[in-house]
């Protein structure tokens, strides 16, 4: 039985990403602009060590779900691989605007 990989999620505003780690681990990141009224989602990459874990998509939940925490953001998404998981996530598309 595969054993789900626990992800943490922390927002470096230094940086402008959403950094993943496991283990402590560095595992991936998502990066972004803020806006005047809210933030652009720009690119995300996972460490090729972490691919197939669930890595990618436990960091665009996580950092979706503090984005919402904040409700005076919209988010805007030119990154691929997050907008792929927003048509599969339906119930986060109130973020985004169209």
């Amino acid at each position: 039985m595969a054993t789900k990989t626990s992800v943490e999620v922390r927002d470096n505003p230094e940086k402008r990403q959403f950094e993943a780690y496991v283990d402590g681990r560095p595992a991936g990141f998502s990066a972004y602009e803020l806006t005047d009224d809210g933030i652009m989602i720009l690119h995300t990459e996972v460490d090729d060590a972490f691919e197939g874990q669930g890595v990618g998509s436990a960091l665009v939940r996580q950092m979706l779900d503090q984005i919402r925490a904040d409700d005076d953001l919209t988010v805007t998404v030119l990154c691929p691989f997050v907008n792929q998981w927003l048509r599969r996530h339906p119930d986060y598309q109130d973020l985004t605007r169209r």
